[in-house]
């Protein structure tokens, strides 16, 4: 039961962050293309293992505003290029409770 709250909820949140990222990054491009300052980040991914840490990345590629750049497994994080640095942290906060949480669960569960 515990697997299939949290896919439920992983899926729920994923289509929630597309959405509203793609609304985000259109105001930020139709509003005023230079105003948002892009740019490389990492976030870590904590004790999520190398392939829920893959699925993670694509997840973030696949919401707009957000691309994974790499995977550096040494220091357990994700690269990331995101269109507005400025909303850093509320995205990495966004990331870590809609899907690292989910995804942590998920990974438990199939142990």
């Amino acid at each position: 039961m515990k697997l299939l709250i949290a896919l439920a909820m992983l899926m729920l949140n994923f289509v929630k962050s597309a959405f509203f990222s793609g609304l985000d990054a259109a105001i930020i491009i139709l509003r005023n293309p230079g105003a948002g300052q892009g740019g490389l980040t990492e976030i870590p991914y904590g004790e999520l293992n190398e392939n829920t840490a893959s699925l993670l990345g694509a997840m973030i590629t696949l919401t707009p505003g957000t691309t994974l750049v790499d995977i550096n497994t040494d220091t357990r994080v994700l690269v990331l290029h995101m269109i507005d640095l400025e909303q850093r942290d509320e995205i990495v906060k966004i990331i870590q409770r809609d899907f690292c949480h989910y995804l942590k669960t998920l990974n438990e569960a199939m142990k």
